[in-house]
């Protein structure tokens, strides 16, 4: 009897911003490697998310939201990355919200189908759906007149709908072994994941504004012993906002810090030192300079 085939290959996860797009990686991979928060634009960079199955590997290219919008150098910059993360890739799944379909949509499915790889779609967030009577005339109307190699409505908060997933996206990857190790889930460095995961909680826990003015970078990244011990500043573009960062008496500050991390003490598997600091570069998301001295790089 001959054994199942093998496959492994490269999968572009690519959608408007906010439409669940790391959490669907997250769920797939089986481990936190993509930062969250309800907020548009939380994902920067392209971001490799390792899922190894039984019967073959996704490497799956967490990439920033498509988006019109191309004010200052950060927001090109991500569609830069979000478009380069499609070079050499096997497939792409397009990610969209459940019951919506917008020009941002429509922007992302002409990137893929320019691109000629096999386009696989998930409708995510469909635990969200109250009328469930009103999802297959859904998917009908965003299937009508495109080119899907296959539709799966899915959550990915609550890990629905992922195994018929998988297998759809497996098959357009090429027969070949692992590319990666099975226990290995990403491609970033823990230094890296590490400042992800400070700006996760700037994210969640900073006004609806100032998250997109700020960034974060690791100072210090010190292995000692069985303890990481790490220094990352947080870099800010005004004196006002280094302000309401820190809070009163630095609480906010504090916060944002216990809550980073306890996130890299679950991910790392071990006790994790953290430092954070707030520091003031001037229009630091539109200088294209500023932005690679802080880790943006094509």
């Amino acid at each position: 009897m001959n054994s199942p085939t093998y496959r492994a290959g490269h999968v572009a996860v690519i959608g408007r911003p906010n439409v669940g797009k790391s959490t669907l990686v997250n769920a797939l991979v089986g481990a936190k490697i993509s930062i969250t928060s309800n907020r548009p634009q939380t994902t920067r960079h392209r971001l490799l998310g390792i899922a190894t199955f039984e019967q073959g590997q996704l490497l799956l290219v967490d990439t920033p939201g498509i988006h019109r919008e191309q004010k200052k150098a950060m927001n090109r910059w991500m569609n830069r990355a979000a478009r380069g993360a499609l070079e050499g890739v096997d497939a792409a799944l397009l990610v969209i919200e459940a019951g919506r379909w917008d020009d941002e949509d429509t922007l992302a499915y002409d990137a893929l189908r320019a691109t000629g790889v096999p386009v696989v779609l998930a409708v995510n967030q469909v635990d969200r759906t109250k009328d469930k009577t009103t999802l297959l005339p859904f998917l009908a109307k965003v299937s009508e007149g495109r080119e899907f190699a296959a539709v799966h409505p899915v959550s990915a908060l609550k890990r629905k709908g992922l195994e018929a997933l998988v297998d759809s996206l497996l098959a357009l990857v090429p027969e070949q072994p692992a590319l990666y190790a099975e226990d290995e889930i990403t491609d970033k460095s823990q230094r890296f994941l590490a400042g992800e995961l400070v700006r996760e909680q700037l994210m969640r826990l900073l006004g609806a504004e100032l998250p997109y003015a700020t960034t974060v970078e690791i100072e210090r990244f010190v292995e000692d012993g069985q303890l990481l011990r790490i220094g990352a500043v947080v870099w800010v573009e005004r004196e006002g906002q280094k302000a309401i960062v820190i809070g009163k008496g630095g609480e906010r500050l504090r916060d944002i810090g216990t809550r980073a991390r306890e996130q890299m003490e679950r991910l790392f598997d071990r006790k994790v030192f953290l430092e954070t600091w707030v520091r003031v570069r001037e229009g630091w998301s539109d200088d294209e300079a500023a932005l690679r001295t802080l880790g943006y790089h094509d």
